[in-house]
C-alpha cells in the first residue's frame, strides 16, 4: 500500500443520517440533515480532498449536509486570494483598527458592520448531543495499540519524532508571525506584484480624468524627469518605489492597509501569533485557559448561553481537538499543515482567535470567537482579511497554496450570505464538485435554495465511486479492501452504508482512507 508510504492513513467510523434535527440557522426543529464520520486520524490531503467535495469539520467530527434535503442548503465557499482586493466596506475596517491602535478612537453608536459573526455551524448547534454521543463511544474504541500495530506491520513510519520538532518549528513561527508590524516574513509591497493584489495582467479600473493626469505627468516627466523625481522625494516617497512607469493610481494592496506604519507612541499594540493547536505547542498549552475564557464570554453575550456552558472540555473538543495529521514537508508552508489558533493579542492580553486549518491547497476557516468588550473593532471581518493576507503570504513559498476557504455560504439565511462580499469568490457544485464564480450561482439561488451550478447536463463526478471493491477496510485488526471484507458480511444492510460512504467521499479517498468496522 505505497499510498501511505511516509506517515499513517486516516482512520474514520462512518455514521449515515437517521433522521432530521434542529436546524441552527433557521431554527426549524426537524429541518437539518447531514452524514457524518467520527475521524480518529486524517492526512491533510484527505481533508483537503473532502472539504472540495463538500465535507467540513468541527472537532474531529467531519460531516456533510444532505444538500437536497436540509432545510438550509450550506455550499462549500473559497475566495481567491491572489486576485482580492478589499471593497469600501473592508477598508473601512481596516482604518477602524488602525485609528484604534494609533490614537484610542472608539467609534459611536453600534457596530453594524459585524457580519463575521461566527454562528454554530449546523452540525453543532443542531446536534450538540449526538456528538458529545459519538466522541464518548469513538474514544472507547480510539486506535488501540492492534491498529498501531497493524498500520507498522503494512510498512508505516510513526514517526514519533515529528510533534516534539513540530513545536520548535511553531515556537519560532509564532515568534517571527507574532507582530502587529511588517517584519521580513511579511513582505509589504507598495507596488502590487503578480500574485498579489491586483491582478496586474488587466489594466485598473480608472476614469478619464485620471489617464489624461498621467500622460501629461509622464510627459513633463520626459522633459525633465530630475525635476519630477525631486518633486516626489519633497513628498517623503523614496525614488526606488517608483519604476519606470508610473503606478500612482494603482490601488493600495491589502498588506499596505493592514501594516500601515504606526507613530512611536500609538496608543495600543497588536500581535497576531499563529500556534499549532493539535498536536498542542508550548505557546497554545501556555495560552489555553485564556483563550477558553475569551470564549466563553463570547457564548454568553453573543449567544446568550448561561454561565455554565460551554465547558472548558467542551471547548476543547470543539475547537482545539482536531484529526488532522501534523505535517512538515520541506515544500510546505514554514509552520507546516495542520490545526492551528491565530491569536490576536492587544497589549499582552488576546482578544480574539481565529482557528484554522492550514491544507495543502488552503487556508481553511473554521471558527472565530472574540472578546464582546470588542465588537466596535469588527474582529469578525478584521481576521478575515488577515486570513486572506496570511494565504497570500504562506502561497510565496508553496506556490499551490492559494484559496481561502470560509466554510458554508447559506443563501437562503440573510446572516450567512456575508460569505459572498469577499470577492472574487467560488461556489462549489454540490453534484459534480466543481468550482463556479459566485456571480453565476446568484441568480439561481434566488430561485431555489438548492441548486446545481454546473451548467453542463452531461457533466458528472470525476470522483465518483466506480471501484467500491477497492475501498479500504479495518476489520479485526486487518487491513483489507472492501471486495474481501463483504465476503465476511451477512448483514444485508452493511453494504448500503459502505456503498453511501464510498460516493460520498469520492474514489481516491475511499482508496487511502480505512473504514473502520466492527
Amino acid at each position: 500500500m505505497a499510498f501511505w508510504a511516509g506517515g499513517s492513513p486516516s482512520i474514520v467510523d462512518y455514521f449515515p443520517s437517521e433522521d432530521f434535527y434542529r436546524c441552527g440557522y433557521c431554527k426549524n426543529e426537524s429541518g437539518s440533515r447531514s452524514n457524518g464520520m467520527w475521524a480518529h486520524s486524517m492526512t491533510v490531503q484527505d481533508y483537503q480532498d473532502l472539504i472540495d467535495r463538500g465535507w467540513r469539520r468541527s472537532g474531529k467530527y467531519v460531516y456533510k449536509p444532505v444538500m437536497n434535503q436540509t432545510c438550509c442548503p450550506q455550499y462549500t465557499i473559497r475566495c481567491r486570494p491572489l486576485q482580492f482586493q478589499p471593497s469600501k466596506s473592508h477598508k473601512k475596517v481596516l482604518k477602524k483598527m488602525l485609528k484604534f491602535l494609533a490614537k484610542g478612537e472608539v467609534p459611536k453608536g453600534s457596530c453594524e458592520d459585524e457580519p463575521m459573526d461566527s454562528t454554530m455551524d449546523d452540525a453543532v448547534a443542531g446536534d450538540f448531543a449526538l456528538i458529545n454521543k459519538l466522541d464518548i463511544q469513538c474514544d472507547l474504541k480510539t486506535l488501540s495499540d492492534d491498529v498501531k500495530e497493524s498500520l507498522q506491520s503494512e510498512g508505516k513510519n510513526s514517526k514519533k519524532e515529528e510533534p516534539h520538532e513540530l513545536l520548535q518549528t511553531q515556537d519560532s513561527v509564532g515568534e517571527k508571525l507574532g507582530s502587529g508590524e511588517p517584519s521580513h516574513s511579511v513582505k509589504v509591497h507598495t507596488v502590487p506584484k503578480p500574485g498579489k493584489g491586483a491582478d496586474l495582467s488587466k489594466p485598473p479600473c480608472r476614469k478619464a480624468k485620471e489617464i489624461r493626469k498621467e500622460r501629461k505627468r509622464l510627459k513633463l516627466m520626459q522633459q525633465n524627469p530630475a525635476g519630477e523625481l525631486e518633486g516626489f522625494q519633497a513628498q517623503g516617497h523614496p525614488p526606488s518605489l517608483f519604476p519606470p512607469k508610473a503606478k500612482s493610481n494603482q490601488p493600495k494592496s491589502l498588506e499596505d492597509l493592514i501594516f500601515e506604519s504606526l507613530p512611536e507612541n500609538a496608543s495600543h499594540k497588536l500581535e497576531v501569533r499563529v500556534v499549532r493547536s493539535s498536536p498542542p505547542s508550548s505557546q497554545f498549552k501556555a495560552t489555553l485557559l485564556e483563550s477558553y475564557q475569551v470564549y466563553k464570554r463570547y457564548q454568553m453575550v453573543i449567544h446568550k448561553n448561561s454561565p455554565d456552558t460551554p465547558t472548558e472540555s467542551q471547548f476543547t473538543r470543539f475547537l482545539c481537538s482536531s484529526p488532522l495529521e501534523a505535517e512538515t514537508p520541506p515544500n510546505g508552508p514554514d509552520c507546516g499543515y495542520g490545526s492551528f489558533h491565530q491569536q490576536y493579542w492587544l497589549d499582552g492580553k488576546i482578544i480574539a482567535v481565529g482557528v484554522i486549518d492550514i491544507l495543502p491547497n488552503c487556508v481553511s476557516s473554521v471558527y472565530l470567537y472574540y472578546d464582546p468588550d470588542y465588537s466596535f473593532l469588527s474582529l469578525g471581518v478584521y481576521s478575515a482579511l488577515r486570513e486572506i493576507a496570511f494565504t497570500r503570504q504562506l502561497h510565496e513559498k508553496t506556490s499551490q497554496l492559494s484559496y481561502y476557504y470560509m466554510g458554508f455560504y447559506i443563501h437562503s439565511c440573510p446572516k450567512m450570505k456575508y460569505k459572498g462580499q469577499y470577492r472574487p469568490s467560488d461556489l462549489l457544485c454540490p453534484e459534480t464538485y466543481v468550482w463556479v464564480p459566485i456571480e453565476q450561482c446568484l441568480p439561481s439561488l434566488e430561485n431555489s435554495k438548492y441548486c446545481r451550478f454546473n451548467q453542463d447536463p452531461e457533466a458528472v463526478d470525476e470522483d465518483r465511486s466506480t471501484e467500491p471493491d477497492r475501498l479500504q477496510v479495518f476489520h479485526k485488526r486487518a487491513i483489507m479492501p472492501y471486495g474481501v471484507y463483504k465476503k465476511q458480511q451477512k448483514d444485508p444492510s452493511e453494504e448500503a452504508v459502505v456503498l453511501q460512504y464510498a460516493s460520498l467521499v469520492g474514489q481516491k479517498c475511499s482508496e487511502r482512507m480505512l473504514l473502520f468496522r466492527n
